[in-house]
């Protein structure tokens, strides 16, 4: 089934390619400029500190719903091992099998693709099993640090988390930037909290997967419009599942990725930070959301904190 002429009008008018070369892998990520750094900086006040990555964790959030992407498979490798003989110093080692995207995660942009392309038009097929994702890995994206704006679409309409139905729109962004008395500027990492979050730490995995409010088909021109360098939200798919659109699966996912070349990120806990903006009453900090730089990656695992 090829994807409707409405998807396809607005992947035209948020289209990135281009933009910043045809050699180009990070997208508006390039938007994080060394001025934006600084201001973002200078949003620094109290100096809290707020952690926004859920544990890694065997029991973790994945269900098997979603084929490969399992939870960590953490294995100590060696315990209290004397390495040079005994009475010498010991040390002990692990490891870990998991799905790169298994909890707090960046989506790289070569995780979507669509008509045979990704981000500035590559074909799809450079991504192999043996060179995985030749351009655009998550290894090529460039520090993830700049101002941070939670857009608390939860709390702005006065309630815990918004119905699994919910589709995000551009009304409820602004919505929740009135409510924070904050203005998304060109570079900023814009996260978006639902409230979803709140079924996966009360154990309910299969309520936090589905059905689950998310980003609408329409907000990718909104974040286009603002010149956004990241969007992260506290949910497993992202934009709102089952969709808006009948049979229109991921299409967000490829508008971001894709056509704009935009990390998006899933499964942030933006609960804590949710309670720190309302009690500091800001909604604007410092975010340092650093991409683990798995050579070819189309995802990683990402520990972000928000510095208020």
């Amino acid at each position: 089934m090829s994807l409707p002429a409405a998807f396809h009008d607005i992947a035209k008018r948020v289209n990135n390619w281009g933009r910043w070369g045809d050699d180009d892998e990070i997208g508006t990520l390039n938007l994080i400029t060394g001025e934006v750094v600084r201001n973002a900086a200078a949003t620094v006040r109290s100096g809290r500190r707020v952690p926004l990555a859920l544990p890694l964790r065997q029991d973790g959030l994945q269900t098997g719903v979603i084929p490969g992407r399992v939870n960590p498979l953490h294995t100590m490798v060696q315990i209290n091992q004397e390495l040079f003989g005994p009475g010498t110093v010991a040390t002990s080692d692990d490891t870990v099998t998991m799905g790169l995207q298994a909890a707090t995660h960046w989506d790289a942009l070569t995780h979507a693709s669509h008509s045979g392309r990704i981000y500035n038009g590559r074909p799809a097929g450079t991504i192999t099993p043996h060179d995985r994702a030749r351009f655009s890995g998550i290894d090529k994206a460039t520090p993830v640090v700049s101002r941070g704006v939670l857009l608390d679409v939860a709390r702005a309409k006065g309630v815990d988390r918004l119905p699994g139905d919910h589709a995000v729109t551009p009304a409820d962004l602004e919505e929740a930037a009135e409510y924070g008395r904050v203005s998304v500027r060109a570079g900023d990492i814009v996260l978006v909290r639902t409230g979803q979050m709140r079924l996966c730490l009360e154990g309910d995995r299969h309520g936090y997967a589905f059905p689950s409010p998310g980003l609408s088909v329409r907000t990718p021109e909104w974040f286009h419009a603002h010149d956004v360098a990241a969007v992260a939200n506290d949910t497993l798919t992202f934009e709102i599942f089952p969709p808006e659109i009948e049979n229109l699966w991921l299409a967000v996912h490829a508008l971001d990725l894709v056509e704009m070349g935009m990390l998006q990120g899933q499964n942030w806990n933006l609960e804590e930070l949710s309670t720190a903006c309302a009690q500091e009453g800001r909604y604007a900090f410092l975010l340092s959301a650093m991409a683990e730089p798995f050579v070819g990656g189309t995802g990683t695992p990402v520990a972000p904190v928000a510095v208020l």
